[in-house]
């Protein structure tokens, strides 16, 4: 079994630079498999679920280039109807473990929505997501935004210009409605966070009161909407816009019925997207199985990031089949190439909108957990403040590191993959230093998630609830 050394937090209030990154050194979980080698898996037949998005990738790819089957587990791979099926089937033993949103372990483990106790010992992927209105609020949005030479608009295009097109609307007496695929999704917390940098209240949620639309206090409504149904939905009219995972914004480019206006790597660079989550159960009754489940999905990783992203045109080919994402080839390649069209014709360079592996893509940092918890407790969804002690406690006991170090120093003891594809394990703390690459240009520092939450005008923050 698993031991996950749990150690109670003393304040960090008081700590700060070397003495913060000692005390984050020493909570993190002991690696008691460092020098042993990984047994034979104890369950070697296992189903694994995912959505039809192209961050699913590592799956597809460890399947098809064999890298499970390597590990001596034979798997079934099988698409969902939405998140919270796919939740639910990992919750009741149908799936071993599935392609997450970031938000749904940690969601589950504090018990917002559906209670079970979910780990993620695998981060799949950096950026992915857009957000894409309509055509008709798109003409309504371009002659304001700032031009470059050509003619075509300066990105990233703020919410700002937005504002004015939703004041609109209310004047109007119109709502202004978006989706977004799932109220714990990276989408939702994108989609608020850019809409709120200008200016644009999003909504809040108060479970306590029973109200779980997500719409208290909202300019825009946002409400849910399953990924491959946001272009018919944008183009019936029901929805004004979208953030979702490709291909769903190219599709609306390629349709002509919508326009994407940014993406989330011009909301917060380099931010993390889905995990790979599996029941706590599980990786305790199956140990040696998690690891080679992790095993297979870092070479995957890497596999389509190597050499400049030279297997992606082959991981285009596989994805477009029928039973992974099933969208054309082009409009697949359109972002997965390393290339993003906004509006028809404005097809730019954006080489990492979709990373697997680069910088350390992969490992499951406890500070890209406290940020989604940030988000839940700015948004309503964690009603009550909390301390930056339950923060932590909460980021431990859902992200896995233990178990990702185990399977990365096996890797490296093969000869498969060298040390300096991870993080060096003897210093890493589990936290980024501070991130800067935000839309609204502020800084994101992980050891400190109430300061965090003080800095930003819209949002609930210190003791305030709703």
């Amino acid at each position: 079994m698993f031991h996950h050394r749990v150690v109670p937090l003393p304040s960090l209030r008081r700590l700060a630079g070397p003495a913060l990154v000692v005390l984050l050194a020493n909570i993190l979980p002991v690696n008691v498999f460092a020098a042993v080698p990984v047994g034979e898996p104890e369950k070697d037949e296992l189903t694994f679920g995912f959505i039809k998005l192209t961050d699913m990738a590592p799956l597809a790819v460890a399947y098809e280039q064999g890298f499970f089957e390597d590990e001596g587990l034979y798997v079934t791979l099988q698409a969902q109807a939405n998140w919270k099926v796919l939740l639910d089937g990992v919750i009741d033993g149908q799936l071993d473990g599935a392609h997450m949103l970031a938000g749904q372990p940690l969601a589950a483990t504090i018990g917002f929505g559906t209670k079970a106790h979910i780990v993620t010992p695998f981060s799949m992927d950096l950026n992915g997501n857009g957000i894409t209105l309509s055509t008709a609020v798109w003409q309504e949005m371009k002659p304001n935004l700032p031009k470059r030479a050509d003619g075509k608009p300066v990105h990233p295009i703020k919410a700002d210009y937005l504002k004015p097109v939703v004041d609109k609307y209310r004047e109007q007496g119109k709502a202004f409605r978006m989706g977004m695929v799932f109220p714990v999704s990276t989408h939702n917390y994108e989609l608020r966070y850019w809409l709120a940098a200008g200016g644009i209240h999003p909504g809040f949620y108060a479970p306590e009161k029973g109200d779980t639309s997500g719409q208290l206090n909202a300019d825009a409504l946002l409400s849910v909407t399953p990924p491959p149904q946001m272009p018919a939905t944008l183009e019936a009219g029901t929805i004004n816009g979208y953030c979702v995972g490709e291909p769903w914004n190219q599709q609306a480019v390629l349709k002509g019925i919508g326009v994407p206006v940014i993406t989330d790597y011009e909301i917060w660079k380099n931010n993390p997207e889905k995990v790979f989550g599996m029941t706590s159960e599980f990786t305790e009754k199956y140990p040696n199985t998690t690891v080679r489940i992790v095993k297979a999905l870092l070479r995957a990783a890497r596999w389509l990031d190597e050499n400049n992203n030279a297997n992606r045109p082959e991981a285009v080919e596989i994805l477009s089949r029928s039973e992974y994402v099933g969208a054309d080839y082009e409009v697949i390649a359109n972002s997965m190439t390393g290339t993003f069209e906004y509006e028809r014709g404005d097809k730019r360079e954006v080489p990492d909108f979709n990373v697997f592996f680069r910088y350390f893509a992969t490992y499951p940092y406890y500070s890209d957990a406290v940020w989604y918890l940030t988000q839940m407790r700015r948004w309503g969804q964690i009603a009550q403040p909390q301390s930056d002690e339950w923060y932590f406690d909460v980021a431990r006991s859902v992200y896995r590191p233990d178990i990702y170090q185990r399977a990365a120093e096996a890797l490296i003891g093969e000869g498969v993959m060298k040390a300096s594809d991870f993080p060096d394990f003897g210093s890493e703390t589990g936290f980024r230093p501070p991130q800067t690459g935000f839309i609204d240009g502020l800084t994101y520092d992980g050891t400190k998630p109430n300061n965090y939450l003080e800095q930003f005008p819209i949002g609930l923050k210190g003791d305030e609830t709703i």
